[in-house]
């Protein structure tokens, strides 16, 4: 990775203690923002945060004819498709830049258009995340595929059609194509082994209010059936629960006290369960939580990341920085993304006590303990954090190294910070908001 321009000087050793507030999720958002390209009507989407994912997916829509712009309250988009048209292969290329999500536009570009075309994909590097499956699940809806020098050329020559299909894995990216391409294909799709996760029951709600007929069952098995045409939508994009998470980790590992307002309970009951566990406080209201330090030990934990509805794995990497800090030993083990835990190794040069296992620790086996790959963790604490040069390796990474230098004593110089602009909405005036001392280089903050 090439270190960008972009250092954040952290003072740290300052508890974090204010109020900031969370907006609509990344893992949605941007995927209801594709979704509207399949109505015949315009669409009101509230609740919008200022991400550069958001950002990417405008210019995308706006690439294809759809008129975007902004609607009557603060954070709400109105999208008119009624004019899609097919878009410069460059210009794809250059909006798209590094993110993943132009890949969702594959299907209701085949529907709208009859083709569509896909760029090289980049995105967080922690894993693998295998574009091949996107396509292989096109082809079974009829598309075909022709790969170019500067990308993949699809094209649906027959019309899409439903199909049965079952994911090796329950991947939230899998089942999103799933569902967008399979609301207007012909006849029933049938998606065993779907992701559940909240942000993909909002977009489910957002397809229904389309026109959409969509069947969840207990047993993640997700019936579409197709029907001949959809029409806008309005809707409340529902809370980042991952952004208030890592804020709530912020807290603890500052010994801090946050009220995150937006964050909602249903969708983080599992984050909350742990943060109690690990000695973390909350107060949840109608508005938001407060996540505080009580004062005290923090404890240790054995934790297993998994899909919904077992820990996510964003929620991750921001904790580990709190469980530094914990008494005893922790026992972490990464069952989504198999690279995950590299970012442990710039704590440890800030004075963490963490090593890498290629085995399943903790209890049970997972798909990546025969393959060589370090995704278990044990950490020993509590250790003290000293400042350091980092560069930030992806987004969750990322702002786990931020809250690291927020703990930490002494001075951090945090390079690549523009990456934490993926996903976490204003983040620096939320740092400066909190009390934290933060600096630019030969810019003022506050």
């Amino acid at each position: 990775m090439t270190v960008n321009d972009d250092v954040l000087l952290v003072h740290g050793g300052t508890p974090l203690e204010g109020e900031i507030r969370v907006r609509g999720a990344k893992n949605l958002v941007p995927k209801a923002m594709v979704a509207a390209l399949l109505g015949s009507a315009p669409s009101r989407l509230r609740n919008v945060p200022d991400i550069r994912d958001v950002r990417v997916v405008r210019g995308l829509l706006q690439l294809h004819g759809v008129t975007v712009r902004p609607g009557e309250e603060p954070g709400e988009l109105v999208l008119d498709p009624t004019h899609v048209e097919s878009a410069n292969v460059a210009d794809i290329d250059a909006h798209a830049g590094s993110s993943r999500i132009p890949i969702l536009f594959c299907g209701p570009l085949l529907h709208r258009l009859g083709h569509a075309f896909i760029p090289g994909l980049g995105g967080c590097d922690i894993g693998g995340r295998p574009i091949d499956f996107h396509f292989d699940v096109l082809r079974q809806f009829g598309a075909t595929i022709e790969k170019r020098a500067d990308g993949q050329y699809l094209e649906a020559p027959k019309g899409l059609r439903g199909t049965k299909i079952r994911l090796p894995y329950p991947s939230v990216g899998a089942t999103e194509q799933v569902l967008l391409t399979a609301v207007l294909a012909e006849g029933v799709t049938e998606l065993s082994n779907a992701a559940v996760e909240p942000e993909i029951e909002d977009l489910i709600c957002v397809l229904q209010k389309m026109g959409a007929i969509i069947a969840m069952d207990t047993d993640r098995t997700i019936r579409i059936t197709g029907v001949d045409k959809l029409g806008g939508y309005a809707h409340r994009a529902l809370p980042d629960r991952l952004e208030a998470a890592s804020w709530a980790s912020a807290a603890l590992a500052t010994e801090g006290n946050i009220y995150v307002r937006g964050a909602q309970q249903r969708s983080m009951m599992t984050f909350l369960n742990t943060y109690r566990k690990v000695g973390g406080a909350f107060e949840i209201d109608d508005e938001g939580i407060r996540f505080w330090h009580p004062g005290g030990q923090l404890k240790s934990i054995a934790l297993e990341t998994d899909v919904h509805p077992g820990f996510q794995t964003d929620w991750q990497q921001p904790l580990v920085v709190a469980l530094t800090q914990a008494t005893g030993l922790s026992i972490i083990h990464e069952t989504v993304y198999e690279s995950r835990l590299g970012f442990t190794s710039a704590l440890n040069q800030m004075g963490a006590h963490i090593q890498l296992y290629r085995e399943c620790l903790g209890g049970s086996d997972c798909r990546f303990g025969q393959r060589n790959f370090l995704h278990s963790a044990v950490v020993s604490g509590p250790t003290k954090l000293q400042g350091a040069d980092l560069v930030i390796p992806d987004l969750r990474g990322g702002f786990s190294y931020l809250i690291a230098a927020l703990a930490a004593q002494g001075t951090s110089r945090v390079h690549g910070i523009d990456l934490i602009n993926r996903g976490y909405e204003n983040f620096m005036d939320k740092l400066v908001e909190l009390g934290a001392k933060v600096e630019l280089p030969g810019k003022a903050l506050g």
